[in-house]
């Protein structure tokens, strides 16, 4: 892992989508990209990021309907970002510290270049682990 940098690892394909779109919307959008995430915007302001795994926990376990339920209702807020030069040591124990399983991705000007997850760290850091062989193994969807 020594020697290896964010923007090494990091997702460069970065979805933005208004906090007013539906959830079932937001699904299909992330199930055509092949991604897990999505950059809420207000505006033109970053609103947060919504995860797949905060659709189901946050919504589809609570029984909203996601034909009605917008992304902005189940953002995640407190974004965490990291410069693209930082070492991806750096960004594992920032995840850990925070509780997360992924971070944001800004230039020396703080603006979005991409999304790092602990699964493109996994995947740098040790390509036979279980996360990485579940990655490579899993039907595109």
């Amino acid at each position: 892992m020594t020697g290896y940098r964010v923007s090494d690892v990091m997702t460069r394909q970065v979805v933005y989508l208004p906090a007013e779109t539906t959830l079932d919307e937001a699904a299909r959008v992330m199930k055509e990209a092949d991604i897990g995430d999505v950059v809420v915007t207000e505006g033109a302001t970053l609103a947060g990021l919504v995860t797949d795994r905060d659709i189901v926990v946050r919504s589809v376990a609570e029984c909203s309907d996601p034909r009605v339920t917008t992304i902005g209702s189940i953002t995640t807020r407190e974004v965490v970002m990291i410069e693209q030069n930082a070492s991806a040591g750096e960004a594992a124990a920032l995840m850990r510290e925070r509780g997360i399983r992924r971070v944001l991705v800004c230039d020396a000007e703080r603006k979005l270049v991409g999304i790092v997850s602990l699964g493109d760290l996994a995947m740098q850091f040790d390509p036979t682990s279980a996360l990485s062989e579940i990655s490579e193994h899993a039907p595109s969807t």
